[in-house]
């Protein structure tokens, strides 16, 4: 335990463990998107898929248990994230106390400068989905058992489908530099660092016009 403490002590280690980490919740948002799109299946399809990942795991897990312990596992996954990407902060700060007047960015895009304020929306973003589609607390519409439903009346709210159009977008810039300055930490990209960072950003486009396809579909009428 100690060597694995020794080596999160250091900026090397945090690096790592925000990208292992990153990875794994980009594979949830993935996975997310592609479960999601069965909305477009009709309520039927897309409402047995939501309870298919209720059932999951049985008999050996009960109802929603398996579901909780990948909830759980992305909690972790999400407080480490943060929790080093803070910390890295600190160090960097620790390291040049003074700022420069003007930065000379190597290496560096609109993506990797808003990485910490990205960050904030993500997490307000996330918040506010469990309530919206998940809990229904923030849903004034939310009908218990009928995730479809949900969806769509949630979706029919211009304001709601707005923001969230302006989050997922934040989400994919947020996922365009993630995954490439991942791999790059695991040093996964380094003979072929442009073509990486070339299918990150396919990739995060991909992810992006997936979810807003989405609310705009429900705004159009093509999902009633």
């Amino acid at each position: 335990m100690r060597p694995v403490l020794r080596f999160y002590s250091t900026s090397i280690g945090k690096k790592a463990v925000m990208a292992v980490t990153g990875l794994i919740l980009f594979g949830f948002v993935a996975g997310h998107l592609v479960g999601n799109l069965k909305v477009f299946t009709g309520a039927e399809k897309f409402n047995a898929y939501a309870e298919f990942l209720r059932e999951a795991g049985a008999p050996l897990f009960g109802h929603g248990e398996l579901l909780w312990v990948a909830r759980i596992g992305l909690l972790i996954a999400l407080v480490l994230h943060v929790v080093a990407a803070l910390q890295l902060v600190l160090l960097a700060r620790r390291a040049r106390p003074a700022r420069y007047r003007r930065g000379v960015h190597l290496e560096d895009t609109f993506a990797s400068r808003t990485m910490r304020s990205g960050g904030i929306v993500i997490f307000v973003f996330v918040l506010y989905h469990l309530m919206h589609l998940t809990w229904g607390n923030a849903h004034p519409a939310f009908v218990a058992g009928d995730p479809y439903a949900n969806l769509v009346r949630g979706f029919q709210s211009v304001g709601v489908s707005i923001g969230y159009i302006v989050a997922v977008s934040v989400v994919g810039l947020h996922i365009y530099h993630g995954i490439w300055s991942s791999l790059q930490t695991l040093g996964i990209n380094q003979e072929r660092h442009t073509r990486w960072r070339k299918a990150s950003a396919v990739i995060a486009a991909l992810i992006v016009l997936g979810n807003v396809s989405i609310p705009v579909a429900v705004l159009t009428g093509m999902v009633r």
